[in-house]
This record gives structure tokens, C-alpha cells and sequence, in this order.
């Protein structure tokens, strides 16, 4: 393997590995990877992020696997290669590929409103700001569960906007880890929409709704569910909604003070059980762990005999899902991109800042965590880290770096 910079600490169980290569015998140069890592080794050096991890595969198999500085800023302790990380919104495409295990099983449909399955969204109405203040209306259309699939339910998020309904999101008890997914669910519908349904792109707790349809139509807890379901099946054994008090040295911190902004950080403890089990950014994972789950994506949903979901239904998922007209807000989906079903994708060759191939799709986490797979080039790649401040840059300068190594 190339790159071990790291000791791996002892874990019970561990991940299994994905199958390693040098990187010349899969198309990748290892100049151009070298390069890549000298690139994040200035970053840490400069401050302006604690430690990475970057792990690209190509052709079903690992050519680079590496960890950079530190773990923890606080103790020194260095990155490792089974590091845990926040996840946060890399939680949303394994959720999304649980919703549609339901639809291969007849269990929902995409077109089925939401109501149906949590009777509180029957009577949201939108909220229509007009002189400083909300108008309600109702909405043209019900909300599906593809709306929530693509980010179109007109469902909001406290921190990306300071709109009036944001602002009712700001000052509810939505971001608390100690209500239920139902009651989240409830308080959600409780407010209304930024907009009608299918009118508007808008990044937001549309998935954590996902969440819940999920226990409600499995019967189980979101946590059983994908532990049953998706984890097990995938030996992705250090992914859950907390980790275990043996673990405590192998988390993955921030800086308490991001050197970008300045901001205090503060992110939630992976040893503390959360009572809402957020689909839409609750999980932690390892960098082996989330790439088993790019490889499973990658070989069209299946990963060493484990059938995970059927191929067309993730070429479904895959595509973009955006209709002309479609209003896109937010800086999240960069130019040339648009939305599927749990994922952005790529829909231009050019437009976007960053290098990449046409169809590619993939997401991030807000702590500095982000991944992308392009099926064109037989790629992917995983990159952690716990830096919110620099989580934008960060995505750019990894892609930019990976594609410049592509043979």
C-alpha cells in the first residue's frame, strides 16, 4: 500500500480492507499523488487544517491510502488510517440508499406523498414572506418522497439562510440530539415551507424526514434498519450514530478555534447516544468504512456478494433529477451540477471549478468530510477531516489534485 504514514490503532471488529494496487497498475501516477500529498502536508504545516485522510480507488482497487497529521490538535495524536469521523452529511446518501431498498421491496413509491406516511405533513402550508412577514398558503401540490429525495420538499435548514422560516427553524428545538426522529418529524411539519413543493433546490432536513418514513414503514428504529440492512452487509463496522467509550482515542477533533473565521468550534460527542438519530448528519464513520460503501456504489450496487440495491434503481438515484425551471439556491451545487436522489451530480464536462467527468455524483459532510465517485473514469475518492472552516476549499483542491493524477 502507498502512503502509510499512519499506525493503525486496534479496533475489534475491524473494517476489512478493499483490495490494494499499485497506483501505476491502475492508471494513477504516483508522482501526481505525491504531489497531492504534498499539498495537504502544507496545509497542516500552514494551520489551516488539523489532519487528513485521502484514500482514491480506481478499477476496484486502492493505489492511495493515506493519513497527515493530527488526529487530535489538542494532543498531538496522529491521524491514522481508522480515525473516526463526523460524517455529518455523507450520512444522507447512505440513508437514501435505504429508501430506495423500500421502493425495490413495493413498500413506497417516490411518488407517494409524504402524509401518507407521517399524517402531521397533511397540513403544512408555505410560507410566503410579503413586508417582513409570513403569509401562509397552501401548497400547489403535495410533498413526495422523491421531494425529499432531491431536496425539493420546500423543507429548510437553520444555518444556510436567514429567512423568516429559517428563522422559525432557528428558534425551535429542531437541532436537538435528545428529541425522537418523530418529534422531529412533528416540529418540522409544524412550520412552513420555504416554498411549493418541486418549485425550488433547497439544502435542508428533508432527509431526516427520510428517516423517519423509514421507521415508519420498516417498523424498526433508523439505526437497526441501516445496521441490518446497509453496515452489516458492508462490514462497515466502525458506522453508527455513536461510538463505543474503547474508541475515545481514536476520534477525529477540530481545531477549538477554526483559523480561518476564528469561530469557536464546537461538534457533537461520538461517544454520547443521541436519542434522534439524524438521517440527515448524525452518523460516524472511517475512511475504509465509507470507502466500502463507495465501492459498493461503484460496482452498481453490490460489494463482495452483498447485494445492496439493484443497479437501474441506482442509476435512478444517480441521475440528475432537477426539471428546467427548478430554482437552485445556495452555494452548495457548483455550476454544471445538478441533484439526484440522494447525490449532486455532474451534468457538464465544464462550467464547474473543479475537474471531473460527466455524471460523477457524490456529497460532503460539514466538518470537512466529503467523497465523489465517477463511474466514466472507474474512480473514487474518500476524504476526511474535522475543519468546517475549511470544507469548501478543501473539496476543491482534493478533486483538483486527484484528477491531476489520473493517467
Amino acid at each position: 500500500m502507498n502512503a502509510q504514514a499512519a499506525p493503525k490503532s486496534a479496533a475489534t471488529p475491524q473494517t476489512p480492507p478493499l483490495p490494494e494496487s499499485r497506483p501505476e497498475a491502475i492508471g494513477l501516477s504516483p508522482a501526481g499523488l505525491q504531489r497531492m500529498s504534498d499539498a495537504f502536508k502544507r496545509e497542516i504545516d500552514k494551520g489551516t487544517v488539523p489532519g487528513v485522510t485521502v484514500l482514491v480507488a480506481r478499477r476496484g482497487q486502492v493505489g492511495w491510502f493515506e493519513a497527515m497529521g493530527r488526529q487530535n490538535p489538542s494532543s498531538g495524536v496522529p491521524m491514522a488510517h481508522n480515525s473516526i469521523f463526523r460524517i455529518f452529511s455523507m450520512t444522507k446518501p447512505i440513508v437514501s440508499i435505504g429508501i430506495m431498498m423500500l421502493l425495490e421491496e413495493g413498500r413506497l413509491l417516490l411518488s407517494d406523498p409524504v402524509a401518507k406516511f407521517i399524517p402531521e405533513f397533511a397540513n403544512q402550508q408555505v410560507g410566503v414572506e410579503n413586508n417582513g412577514k409570513l403569509e401562509l398558503v397552501p401548497p400547489r401540490r403535495p410533498m413526495t418522497v422523491q421531494d425529499l429525495l432531491r431536496h425539493t420538499s420546500g423543507i429548510a435548514y437553520e444555518h444556510t439562510g436567514n429567512g423568516l422560516v429559517q428563522q422559525l427553524y432557528q428558534q425551535s428545538r429542531v437541532r436537538s440530539r435528545k428529541i425522537s426522529n418523530a418529534e422531529h418529524a412533528a416540529l418540522i411539519a409544524g412550520m412552513p415551507l420555504m416554498c411549493h413543493p418541486g418549485d425550488e433546490w433547497n439544502y435542508s432536513r428533508s432527509t431526516d424526514i427520510l428517516g423517519r418514513v423509514v421507521e415508519v414503514v420498516s417498523g424498526k428504529p433508523l439505526s437497526a434498519f441501516l445496521t441490518e440492512r446497509i453496515l452489516i452487509p458492508l462490514q462497515m463496522t466502525d458506522t453508527a450514530f455513536h461510538t463505543a467509550e474503547h474508541n475515545a482515542g481514536r476520534l477525529a477533533e477540530p481545531f477549538p478555534t477554526d483559523p480561518w473565521s476564528g469561530d469557536k468550534v464546537q461538534l457533537f460527542n461520538m461517544l454520547e447516544k443521541p436519542v434522534m438519530e439524524s438521517a440527515g448528519g448524525g452518523l460516524v464513520s472511517t475512511t475504509m468504512d465509507y470507502a466500502r460503501f463507495c465501492q459498493m456504489l461503484r460496482n452498481g450496487g453490490e460489494l463482495d456478494g452483498a447485494r445492496i440495491i439493484g443497479r437501474k434503481s441506482l442509476e435512478l438515484m444517480a441521475a440528475d433529477h432537477l426539471a428546467a425551471g427548478v430554482r437552485i439556491n445556495g452555494t452548495l451545487l457548483p455550476a454544471g451540477h445538478g441533484f439526484g436522489l440522494g447525490f449532486a451530480v455532474r451534468t457538464h464536462e465544464g462550467l464547474a471549478p473543479t475537474g471531473g467527468s460527466v455524471g460523477q455524483y457524490f456529497w460532503s459532510g460539514i466538518a470537512g468530510t466529503f467523497f465523489w465517485i465517477d463511474p466514466k473514469e472507474d474512480l473514487f475518492a474518500v476524504f476526511m477531516s474535522q475543519g468546517p472552516g475549511q470544507r469548501e476549499y478543501v473539496r476543491e483542491l482534493v478533486r483538483n489534485l486527484v484528477y491531476a493524477a489520473v493517467d
